[in-house]
């Protein structure tokens, strides 16, 4: 068998499985984008729903603050 023979093999094996192996790596490759989608999508949602939750606060101590003044000017 000559150099260029074995050259040749090495290369059709490589191609064929590049050519088997690259579905399965597209599939690999979607799921863990999609997971890591959902991930992120779930964090974001936790960090956001944590900073409205202090302005939801912040809204009610405001809302009972204005409530208390309006009652103390309608009393005088």
């Amino acid at each position: 068998m000559s150099e260029e023979t074995t050259s040749n093999e090495g290369n059709d094996f490589k191609s064929r499985f590049k050519a088997f192996a690259q579905p399965l790596v597209e599939t690999l490759d979607s799921k863990l984008r999609a997971q890591v989608d959902a991930r992120v999508d779930e964090r974001v949602e936790q960090a956001l729903s944590a900073r409205l939750a202090i302005f939801e606060r912040a809204i009610a101590d405001l809302d009972r603050t204005v409530k208390e003044l309006e009652q103390r000017l309608s009393e005088n």
